[in-house]
């Protein structure tokens, strides 16, 4: 009842590594999945982001498949918790309704990593960056960017220059980062409390006002 993997010897965070991650990040999203939701190959239907359960159900619709299996799932339980106030799930569910006109272009499904914290990226000795712990699925791409500047990243500014580099992102995508956002600051209402509530209504309210 063991696990057992490569141990990353970690060194610091540079400016040259960052960029090589922000290419090789495209590339993993470019590797793409059947559908929104999918698992990886061999990959559970009921998985886990943290200690959070989470259902890998497929879905051909980004907007409609991230408000049904990514938002309202956490969303219901914070609230049901008493976490998240109504208000603050009133915006939330607002944000989900407008999710076909706040989307931004349609792409097809990238394999995310799925829960892209610093913690979870490893700046390797060897000048590579290394991803552990994933919650891996079909999404979208900018759900893994938006992650990434949620919680902070060394040289997040070169991480984005090598991915723009490998693959434009979407005209606007900035616009979109508080709605790709919604699902982990959901995720940590429900593991950890009231202050990621906060920040997930902040978060619903900043994308309704994009939206005009």
């Amino acid at each position: 009842r063991r696990l057992v993997c490569d141990r990353v010897a970690q060194g610091p965070a540079s400016a040259s590594a960052a960029v090589r991650f922000g290419r090789d990040l495209a590339g993993l999203h470019a590797a793409g999945a059947p559908a929104f939701g999918a698992a990886p190959p061999g990959g559970p239907e009921e998985a886990y982001i943290g200690h959070a359960p989470m259902r890998n159900v497929t879905g051909d619709d980004w907007p409609r498949w991230y408000a049904t299996h990514r938002v309202l799932p956490y969303l219901r339980r914070a609230v049901d918790a008493g976490t998240l106030r109504a208000g603050e799930a009133a915006d939330v569910e607002r944000v989900c309704e407008r999710l076909p006109e706040l989307a931004g272009p349609a792409e097809p499904p990238a394999r995310l990593h799925g829960d892209l914290w610093n913690g979870n990226v490893l700046w390797g000795a060897d000048g590579h960056v290394h991803l552990i712990d994933p919650a891996a699925h079909g999404g979208h791409r900018e759900t893994d960017l938006a992650m990434l500047r949620l919680f902070g990243c060394p040289h997040l500014d070169r991480i984005l220059a090598g991915y723009e580099e490998a693959a434009p992102l979407a005209e606007g995508w900035t616009d979109r980062v508080a709605v790709h956002q919604l699902f982990p600051l959901l995720v940590h209402a429900v593991l950890f409390g009231r202050g990621y509530a906060e920040q997930a209504g902040t978060a619903a309210r900043a994308a309704l006002r994009q939206a005009g």
